[in-house]
């Protein structure tokens, strides 16, 4: 007996998808602004010559980087709350993610930061400007505009990531699929609507991604 397609019932439903789809982003972006300023800092920690900075770096990128996702959303969010630090769904997806992004993030930082002419600082420092000024001045928006390409897949990924929130219960797009799926029991349709959106996404922030790094880039 052949399966017959019919999307009516996930029509129905499509705003679902959609706020399921916002919230999405905004786990995303608010994970990725964190994880950033984390990266950023670790990054700097990796690069430095003094041990007692670098060596919890590095062992916070190895724990991070070699942990499923998965694992640590559902440590976050279930072990956490036995040690006293409870947090809400979303607050709790959130910090987990920043965390797993800053991991990320700190090795495309740091490589980005290696490919800085030592030169700049001696010059920054001949100049007057103090460490502080030539790393915020200088340094980080000339890496920045480095690691865009690295970047923008690592930002992509993370969105993609934000799929296991659904693991503890936040109404995010694979969420709503879900409970789509489970209500109408089209499950066909329903993952080729969510699946559809998802690449939609990305092919977005894909090409937002790409115009920034074609505005930044240096005239050759």
């Amino acid at each position: 007996m052949g399966y017959t397609l019919n999307f009516a019932a996930v029509w129905r439903s499509f705003d679902l998808l959609l706020e399921g789809l916002a919230l999405s982003l905004a786990l995303a972006f608010g994970a990725i602004l964190i994880g950033a300023v984390i990266g950023l800092f670790t990054a700097f920690c990796l690069i430095s010559k003094n041990g007692f900075a670098r060596r919890p770096a590095g062992i916070y990128v190895t724990i991070i980087r070699n942990t499923p996702i998965l694992v640590l959303v559902l440590f976050t969010y279930f072990a956490l709350p036995q040690l006293g630090f409870r947090l809400g769904k979303i607050e709790s997806f959130i910090f987990t993610l920043a965390l797993y992004s800053g991991a990320y993030l700190a090795e495309v930082f740091r490589a980005g930061l290696l490919s800085i002419p030592v030169g700049l600082r001696e010059a920054g420092l001949a100049i007057g400007l103090t460490e502080m000024q030539i790393r915020t001045s200088i340094i980080a928006p000339l890496m920045f505009r480095n690691v865009l390409p690295s970047l923008s897949s690592t930002i992509i990924s993370l969105f993609k990531d934000t799929s296991l929130a659904a693991a503890i219960a936040v109404p995010e797009l694979t969420f709503e699929a879900r409970k789509i799926n489970v209500e109408t029991f089209r499950v066909i349709e329903t993952w080729i609507v969510a699946s559809c959106l998802y690449v939609i996404t990305c092919s977005i922030l894909a090409a937002l991604m790409r115009a920034l790094e074609r505005r930044l880039s240096v005239p050759r």
